[in-house]
């Protein structure tokens, strides 16, 4: 048992975000069954189906092309090539390439058509895969050319004309009617070329059309037909996690835009695309302007945002976007109409999941225009930077709140959590905690129209230690793959099929494999000058080994700066030969999904050189791909997969460290196939783990119980001190005179004794030593231990004393005083037996079990912060500290005590990120301090001790294991439930079963009068949870306990028990 509390009986019960103390397990269970009973309303950017406006559907196999000849064969390729050259023996290899009478098969900038014909799209080609064909249809004139016969890529010029962004996710996103789609570190659709709205102007019957423009659209028909298509610009990742768990969430709608211009559209034709998106895809549209859709998506969200969140501040003069970026107002406008189209649609009971960058300020909107029970969960996709790094955005205060509206908001990696919160305590100065943000309850909501969001409900809600405001939930949910879906797609016999002429290209030679986007912050340029340094320090390699870059495409002006063209060119023309090429590089135009899949079969290494990334998982991919083969993989340690301890079997580089990278891709290529086996398990095991299954569904599991417990803030904050009546001794009394057995527990602090609570109160007094007290000292609580060793002195009354300080003080002299009064110390962390007629009292140590050396390091993080805070003190117990950061008056608000506060958050976050995992602490926060203490410890565990029959307050000999699992402390309670642990009455408090408390004599007997006199608000919620406790607030504030009584009340309430006559 633990704090006495059966698990089972909590499902559907919230709790504080700041005490999550359940199984995983149950939690895992409970949000399974949890989300299945709602709806869950998707906000992405792109929606996973678009519209194409013309006569047809998509082109049938048949018209794949004009001529009806497919592309190239890979000897067709090589034998056009090899007779150019000797025609023209004396021409280099650029200038024969380069020749008109022969073209490469596709010029990844010129667009050029193959000598085979006009190139089609990816898009086109996934298209026909996607119908089942005949062997006669599927013949080999009409397969797709093959894009590994390039020689060269970069060999003719520099990019001329731009081609059309695609979604990082392309290469499976694009695949109608499949489950599975590729997925990115971003999962975020930046496909924009600027001046255009995205590439989905589509390819039909083998022709291309161009990017049109906002400043030029294109105007349809009026009557002209149209027809859905697979979005390729929408979110692969997201899209794939989804549809990985439909059989569960039945219920879905996706909110987001078309990814297409839509001025033109007439408004029957968008009346026409609603009620289909509605009725046949579960999909709302949220139509915006052109205009304003690229200045928000092609400049403020990749120009300011996108390097921001990846850690590249732009130089000057780009820096001025920073500052100055007029396009802000349009990226307000798109998320106030997509919180229009939600709150449009919005049902009770619906779960909002908001996802990505381009949606900020989203959550804060909808949590203004909804109602308070409305479930808001938030999900970065990308890199959360250091708030050193945020802070150069002029728009940071509005961001930051934006995101603050959710319930939950989850990041890919805890360091990108931990980012997120240290930035929120340091520009907005809220109380960062480890679990979340705390946000303060008396701010006002300013301008939603401009973005400077703030919260509108001023409700107060408590963490039972003082007034707050919601309680914003922040943890780590990394994404993953489908891997089920992967593996159907990869035994695939048309992958097979490529796999073999892959081996048969490559034979003889290894293959380094890389698919990026062409940005400089995916670091390609890097991979290819470190693949450039492992040929020159390897010169064996030279010929034997062959980098396949896949690339993917981004807003020109960034592909630009990537700086990848000249890099390839240069390496291409240093090491290439007549049968041999360095480095091949593909778009994603190139290569079908079915290709893709093959490259990463039959790769040897897969290596990412990302400067910043959030989830790599096209490498989750490669490893399931690589299923008997074990290739390596070489990991950049700056993207979100190597912070977990599963990736740590790749073999990790440093992208700005071109002699690591190559001595990386040498150990790859030479690594044993045992040390290769071992490495590829360990990653597997990750990936099929960590699936996206999993973050579907950890991730909507944690915003309802977040939003959860922000609900049960705002009912317990309903319970004004003015509601909750007054302490009716003439109701109690009667029940207590004809009790036979009663459980007494009464507050120390706060409730019998006052504290002087500032440095120099602390240092005189609460710092004392045992022998240092005295019955006649003024501070010593005297009337009040009288009171308490009289109503001890009755046989039938069982008194405790529960308190947060140290056993060595005070209390020690409580102790000797009276000694018939149990003592809970250091809210639970020690409890001393109340004597008997044979038998002494006794301090029983509940953390004997625990390792207590995290005390030196958090010291030494105490001691940091007490110098940088004027007027901060450590308070140092047996087993837990305490930093008191402000010692003045607690109502004051002024600059020092804001600072104070903000080091106490950044305090709290240090001692959480290095101590609390590592030694199982945990942090409650108070209004000027706060505890460390060991986990599963509280004042609620120390009553289960109490209550429980076996348990150490009874019998010193049966230990913790005796009586409470480590895993939780919710099982607490169960003892003394009615119905008792097993749900059969047996052991309950007043169930009549027989396993109530010990008398003083050892008997056992049912206990049928408990009262508790308490300023700990959770221990008196969970005391209310049983029926025949009367349960006393002594805080003066909103409570859920069945009385309240004043400080100065509580010596006359025990006198008058103590007068009653037996």
């Amino acid at each position: 048992m633990g704090e006495i509390f059966d698990v089972r009986a909590q499902k559907g019960r919230s709790m504080s975000p700041i005490y999550e103390l359940l199984s995983v397990h149950d939690h895992h269970e409970q949000g399974m069954s949890s989300f299945r009973n709602h709806r869950v309303i998707i906000a992405s950017l792109f929606l996973p189906s678009t519209v194409v406006v013309g006569d047809s559907e998509p082109a049938t196999p048949s018209r794949r092309s004009k001529d009806g000849q497919g592309g190239d064969s890979l000897i067709t390729a090589l034998g056009a090539i090899a007779q150019r050259l000797a025609k023209e023996p004396g021409k280099p290899l650029k200038s024969a390439l380069s020749n008109k009478g022969i073209t490469p098969a596709h010029n990844s900038h010129s667009r050029s058509a193959s000598a085979s014909g006009p190139l089609k799209s990816i898009v086109d080609d996934l298209k026909d895969k996607s119908r089942p064909q005949p062997p006669s249809v599927r013949s080999t004139s009409q397969e797709r050319a093959n894009p590994f016969t390039k020689l060269t890529r970069f060999a003719e010029e520099a990019p001329q004309t731009p081609l059309p962004d695609k979604e990082e996710g392309g290469l499976l996103a694009s695949l109608p009617g499949r489950k599975h789609q590729t997925t990115h570190s971003e999962t975020t659709p930046r496909i924009q070329r600027r001046k255009s709205r995205s590439m989905s102007r589509r390819r039909h019957a083998g022709s291309v059309s161009s990017p049109v423009s906002p400043e030029e659209p294109s105007f349809p028909p009026r009557k002209e037909g149209w027809h859905f298509e697979p979005s390729t610009t929408c979110n692969g990742g997201l899209r794939n996690a989804v549809e990985s768990v439909n059989e569960r969430m039945r219920r879905k709608v996706w909110v987001g835009t078309l990814g297409t211009p839509t001025d033109g559209f007439s408004e029957e034709l968008r009346k026409d695309i609603d009620n289909r998106l509605m009725s046949q895809r579960d999909s709302v549209s949220v139509w915006i302007p052109d205009a304003e859709f690229q200045r928000s998506y092609d400049e403020f969200c990749h120009q300011v945002l996108w390097p921001c969140l990846h850690y590249a501040v732009p130089d000057a003069p780009k820096t001025k976007m920073f500052y100055e970026s007029a396009t802000y107002k349009q990226y307000v406008s798109v998320n106030q109409r997509f919180a229009e189209a939600i709150a449009d649609i919005y049902q009770e009971g619906d779960v909002i999941f908001i996802n990505d960058y381009h949606l900020l300020l989203l959550p804060l909107m909808l949590r203004n225009k909804l109602p308070s029970t409305a479930s808001i969960g938030f999900f970065l996709h990308v890199a959360f930077p250091t708030s050193e790094i945020f802070r150069c955005l002029a728009m940071r205060d509005e961001l930051l709140l934006g995101v603050l509206g959710a319930d939950f908001v989850g990041f890919q990696t805890t360091n990108y959590a931990r980012h997120f919160r240290q930035t929120v305590s340091r520009i907005l100065a809220f109380e960062a905690l480890p679990k979340g943000i705390q946000l303060p309850e008396d701010k006002q909501n300013a301008d939603p129209d401009q973005g400077s969001l703030l919260p509108l409900t001023n409700a107060r809600v408590r963490d039972g230690l003082g007034e707050r405001g919601r309680f914003v939930d922040v943890a780590s949910v990394p994404m993953g793959i489908d891997v089920v879906q992967l593996k159907e797609k990869v035994e695939d016999p048309e992958v097979e099929d490529w796999v073999q002429v892959l081996k048969q290209r490559y034979a003889g030679m290894k293959l380094l494999v890389g698919r990026d986007k062409l940005d400089e912050i995916q670091g390609v340029r890097h991979k290819i000058q470190a693949f450039e340094t492992f040929l020159d320090k390897y010169p064996e390699w030279q010929g034997k080994v062959v980098l396949i870059q896949v690339a993917l495409q981004t807003t020109e002006s960034n592909e630009l700066a990537g700086g990848v063209a000249d890099v390839v060119s240069h390496i291409n023309s240093r090491f290439s030969t007549l049968t041999y090429q360095p480095v091949v590089f593909l778009h994603t135009q190139d290569l079908t999904f079915s290709q893709y899949l093959a490259l990463l079969t039959v790769g040897d290494a897969f290596i990412v050189t990302s400067l910043r990334e959030g989830m790599a998982l096209r490498t989750h991919e490669f490893i399931e791909c690589q299923d008997g083969k074990y290739g390596a993989l070489i990991l950049s340690e700056f993207t979100g997969s190597y912070s977990y301890s599963g990736f740590r079997s790749c073999i990790a580089i440093n992208p700005w460290d071109y002699r690591d990278t190559s001595q990386a891709i040498f150990k790859a290529l030479t690594m044993s196939k045992d040390e290769a086996k071992s490495r590829w398990e360990d990653l597997h095991a990750h990936v099929t783990t960590q699936t996206a299954q999993t973050f579907i569904t950890s991730f909507l599991n944690r915003t309802l119980r977040s939003h959860a417990a922000h609900l049960a803030s705002l009912s317990q904050s309903s319970a004004d001190p003015d509601s909750v009546p007054e302490f009716n001794l003439s109701r109690l009394l009667p029940r207590y005179k004809h009790s036979m057995k009663r459980l007494i527990l009464i507050d120390f602090e706060g409730t019998l004794w006052r504290r002087d609570l500032t440095k120099e109160g602390m240092q005189k007094r609460m710092l004392r030593k045992e022998q240092e007290w005295s019955e006649d000292d003024e501070a010593w609580p005297k009337e009040s231990i009288e009171l308490l060793k009289a109503l001890a002195e009755d046989k039938k009354n069982e008194v405790w004393v529960l308190s947060g300080l140290a056993r060595t003080g005070i209390l020690g002299k409580l102790a000797k005083v009276a000694p018939k009064v149990g003592i809970v110390a250091e809210n639970g962390c020690f409890i001393r037996t109340r004597a008997t007629k044979n038998v002494e009292g006794q301090w029983i140590s509940m953390v004997s079990q625990f390792n207590l050396s995290w005390k030196s390091s958090c010291l030494e993080i105490l001691h940091y912060f007490t110098e940088r805070t004027p007027g901060s003190f450590i308070e140092e117990r047996e087993a837990s500290l305490v930093w008191r950061f402000w010692s003045g008056d607690v109502e004051e608000v002024n600059a020092d005590r804001q600072w104070a506060r903000r080091q106490a958050a950044e305090a709290q976050n240090h001692i959480f990120d290095s101590l609390g995992e590592r030694f199982g602490l945990r942090i409650i926060p108070g209004k000027n301090s706060f505890l460390v203490l060991p986990n599963n410890i509280s004042r609620s565990t120390a009553v289960a001790a109490v209550m429980h029959p076996g348990g150490p307050a009874r019998s010193p000999y049966a230990g913790r294991a005796a009586w409470m699992p480590p895993d939780t402390e919710d099982y607490a309670f169960g003892g003394f439930h009615a119905g008792g642990v097993h749900g059969n009455g047996a052991g309950g408090y007043g169930s009549g079963g027989s396993s109530g408390l010990m008398g003083g004599d050892g008997g056992v007997e049912e206990t049928d009068f408990m009262l508790a006199i308490s300023s700990d608000e959770r221990l008196l919620r969970r005391l209310n949870e049983n029926d025949g406790a009367e349960t006393v607030s002594s805080s003066g504030k909103g409570t859920d306990a069945r009385w309240k009584v004043d400080f100065e009340e509580v010596p006359g309430v025990l006198k008058a028990f103590v007068g009653v006559t037996n």
